[in-house]
């Protein structure tokens, strides 16, 4: 009796990117070696379209506390491709000290897929903590922000970026974070660091210092009460 193969493979129309090495403030020392990054981000991308248009498949380019958002969009006007448009990361243009909704708001256009994520916020003595929380647990306006990204692109996916690490520290207060923004005001970090004094956490959990079991029992938490939130919530 011949049994018949049924194939549960899927092809792939869309890959998630970034085009820059780490975080901005913390990659690169000068503002020299950010440009010569962009300037090599973009010659990639640019070798990379033809290839995703030839195949009809989408290149979705993260804001990876990269550029901030007038930066993004001059990419893509360069760039000028139906295949290549936006990962949003809801939270990682806030570590730029750029307003989330706005951020939201330019972005949603654009967006191929979106990085899910909620993050809490304490001050350091050089600037600010964010930490990854569960949905519904952070700072941000959530339902406000899928709201404006389904608005614009109701067929967007949106993926769980749940992560259990350390709070990220973004030193605002130091003259290296500001290495690579020449010109802008050093008044662009008021709003953030006003957030974190009268909202930040009182605490938060030093993932590395726990046993791997604790690790491991705190992240199945978090992704089980973010995707409860995710569907009482934002009814995804």
């Amino acid at each position: 009796k011949s049994v018949k193969k049924v194939s549960t493979h899927t092809q792939a129309s869309l890959a998630r990117m970034t085009m820059l090495p780490g975080r901005r403030y913390e990659q690169f020392k000068t503002l020299e070696d950010y440009q010569r990054a962009c300037e090599q981000g973009l010659k990639s991308l640019r070798l990379a379209e033809p290839v995703a248009a030839r195949h009809k498949f989408r290149l979705a380019v993260e804001n990876h506390k990269d550029h901030l958002v007038a930066e993004k969009l001059e990419v893509l006007k360069k760039i000028s491709s139906e295949y290549v448009g936006l990962c949003v990361d809801v939270i990682n243009n806030v570590a730029l000290l750029e307003d989330p909704l706005e951020t939201a708001r330019a972005f949603a256009p654009y967006a191929m897929t979106v990085h899910l994520k909620d993050q809490g916020i304490r001050e350091s003595e050089d600037g600010f903590w964010l930490s990854d929380e569960p949905l519904g647990a952070g700072f941000l306006d959530l339902p406000a922000i899928v709201g404006i990204l389904r608005q614009t692109k109701p067929e967007v996916n949106f993926n769980l970026e749940v992560i259990t690490r350390d709070p990220i520290n973004v030193p605002v207060r130091t003259e290296q974070y500001w290495a690579t923004f020449p010109g802008r005001p050093r008044s662009a970090r008021d709003s953030i660091l006003k957030l974190a004094s009268e909202k930040g956490s009182a605490k938060q959990t030093l993932v590395s210092r726990l046993p791997l079991v604790q690790q491991l029992e705190l992240e199945r938490r978090n992704v089980e009460q973010s995707l409860k939130y995710a569907r009482e919530k934002l009814n995804l």
